[in-house]
């Protein structure tokens, strides 16, 4: 039978879910039914939500997880009668902290994720804007004001990348596709005029063929844009101009687009402008 697992906060629930889908990917062959439940903020709520992991229970005939980051004392004391099997990450954590630093939390609700210095979460909308005007080589002329250009044939991943290393690094990251028009005479894939001038700002993503036709069949089905022979084609040449110029590649297929970020910061010795939220 598939076991639930609740991630509770009085905030976001962002912190809860991020530490619990980390702990429960542990357990591969356990099934795991994810429930998230933000902003318990209040004694009604956490005992309508203290009936409904009783009712869960009682469903599942097993108690569900419950792992909580709530800082208000008298709902957590709901949420533990309740039967559940309980992990209170800030209750875990914070006493031998408080005892280290010979202090105590100030247990504020929000920390983690609020604005907080509007300095840096204006840098954070700075540079997802930059990522949005430099998508796709829609714009070139910015290019020296990037901080990385990704390059790489099209639905390789590198639009998704260059918006989370902004929203979660403040990272000015370009992107930059690889198509035809960057062909020469002879068919060799040359580099384009308008990376020329940066490429030590580049680095690449490329991707399986096969799974790059099924990304792009979902996008243009049954065109010569999603054929396996085209794929293959269009990968071939670029990862020839990758290993030409010397430009650091990441092969995108099994990595999500958190590891692709992180892998391509340490590789190129990016700067974070901030810490992930």
């Amino acid at each position: 039978m598939p076991r639930t697992a609740y991630f509770i906060s009085d905030g976001t629930g962002i912190t809860a879910e991020t530490l619990g889908r980390s702990l429960l990917a542990q357990f591969e062959d356990v099934e795991l039914n994810l429930v998230v439940k933000p902003y318990i903020d209040t004694l009604e709520k956490a005992h309508t939500l203290a009936a409904i992991i009783a009712q869960t229970a009682e469903r599942d005939g097993a108690r569900p997880i419950v792992i909580d980051t709530i800082v208000d004392q008298a709902i957590r004391t709901i949420i533990a009668d309740a039967p559940g099997f309980k992990i209170d990450i800030f209750s875990t954590f914070l006493a031998p902290l408080e005892e280290e630093l010979a202090t105590h939390s100030t247990y504020t609700v929000g920390r983690t994720h609020a604005i907080g210095r509007d300095d840096i979460y204006m840098h954070r909308i700075d540079a997802v804007h930059f990522a949005l005007d430099n998508d796709d080589g829609a714009r070139t002329h910015q290019y020296d004001q990037a901080d990385v250009i990704l390059v790489g044939v099209s639905r390789c991943g590198k639009t998704p990348t260059s918006l989370y290393l902004a929203l979660q690094f403040g990272i000015q990251a370009a992107n930059y596709p690889l198509t035809e028009d960057d062909l020469d005479e002879d068919g060799t894939l040359s580099m384009p005029k308008a990376l020329a001038p940066y490429r030590h700002k580049l680095f690449a993503l490329t991707i399986d063929p096969r799974r790059l036709a099924a990304i792009r069949s979902e996008r243009r089905p049954n065109s010569r844009y999603c054929s396996m022979d085209q794929c293959m084609q269009e990968l071939q040449q670029a990862e020839a101009l990758f290993r030409r110029y010397h430009i650091p590649y990441i092969d995108t297929t099994r990595f999500s687009i958190e590891e692709i970020s992180t892998r391509m910061i340490a590789e190129t010795n990016l700067t974070r402008r901030f810490s992930p939220r």
